[in-house]
């Protein structure tokens, strides 16, 4: 029996986390007293008496925590955006490619990826090794998400009994095109050039969708929609966490993709819609669930070499 240690547990993350082991008997949950749990000195205990440790945390606590670890025996899972471009850290995204499966499997160090970046990876990602999207291409993506995404403060503010009109109405953010996933979604995704992300925060609780934009005659080959959901059919068969939705499928939502319809789920939807001339591919899923704490889960199972699916929703 493994065991585990999450240090940051009262956040949203760690919280989903720790709901997800309820009723696993293959590891024991190594739980630091309330009134202990900012005491640098336990951090270090717990991490270090631990298998593997889950980082919930800001970015800096958890460059702190990470050079807590003092033996070679604790595999450390990080959340956080700290280190998910960092030498020596595997991409928690096994979907991406065998490499990255085997780099979970086998590392010591998994940085989970963030929210946005994993609905722009799916996508981006098998585009770029396909040969389909030109490295330099100028992707531009927009993309929605439920307030928990933003953490505690913000659920707080969404959920108060008093608020601002203004949290009626979806409301765009990251105006200056500095987002903090900009940086993992073009290293990841083997880009040259940042891409363009317009993200919009909405007054739902939890779920979302990324969308990316091209002009078919820049890409490879101008190829047809059909020619692209074929190639992510093929790339991401057999994987059950990814499922690439029928082509047309939008149709039985008369052509809407809502937000927070894969709220509760780990998996992530993909959809290839648009014409000859402009396409659009769209990922759907819960930024809590592959966005963040069930991707989470999946590589704590890869780790273990259980099945991946343990302790998630499919």
């Amino acid at each position: 029996m493994k065991k585990v240690f999450i240090d940051g547990s009262e956040g949203t993350t760690g919280l989903r986390i720790f709901e997800r082991f309820e009723g696993r008997d293959d590891i024991e949950i190594l739980r630091i007293p309330t009134e202990l749990r900012k005491s640098p000195a336990e951090i270090r205990k717990y991490i270090n008496a631990s298998d593997i440790t889950f980082l919930c945390l800001p970015d800096a606590a958890a460059r702190e925590a990470a050079a807590m670890v003092e033996n070679d025996n604790t595999i450390l899972i990080d959340t956080s955006t700290a280190h998910r471009t960092e030498p020596g850290w595997a991409y928690g995204y096994p979907e991406l490619s065998r490499a990255h499966r085997e780099a979970i499997q086998k590392g010591r160090r998994i940085a989970v990826p963030g929210c946005y970046a994993t609905g722009f990876v799916t996508i981006a990602y098998p585009m770029v090794v396909e040969g389909i999207l030109p490295k330099d291409y100028p992707v531009a993506a927009f993309a929605m998400s439920g307030y928990s995404g933003a953490g505690k403060k913000t659920i707080a503010v969404y959920e108060a009994d008093s608020r601002d009109r203004e949290l009626d109405a979806p409301r765009e953010y990251a105006l200056g095109q500095n987002h903090k996933h900009l940086k993992e979604m073009q290293a990841v995704a083997g880009l040259s050039r940042a891409p363009l992300f317009s993200p919009l925060i909405c007054d739902y609780y939890s779920g979302m969708v990324v969308t990316l934009q091209f002009y078919t005659e820049l890409l490879k080959g101008r190829p047809t929609p059909e020619q692209v959901h074929a190639m992510f059919a093929k790339y991401y068969a057999g994987e059950p966490f990814v499922r690439v939705m029928p082509f047309g499928k939008e149709a039985d939502y008369n052509g809407f993709l809502a937000g927070n319809t894969c709220s509760g789920w780990d998996g992530i939807e993909l959809y290839v819609t648009g014409n000859e001339d402009r396409l659009l591919v769209s990922t759907r899923f819960d930024n809590l669930g592959k966005g963040a704490s069930g991707a989470a889960v999946q590589c704590l199972n890869i780790i273990l070499g259980c099945e991946e699916s343990k302790g998630l929703v499919l």
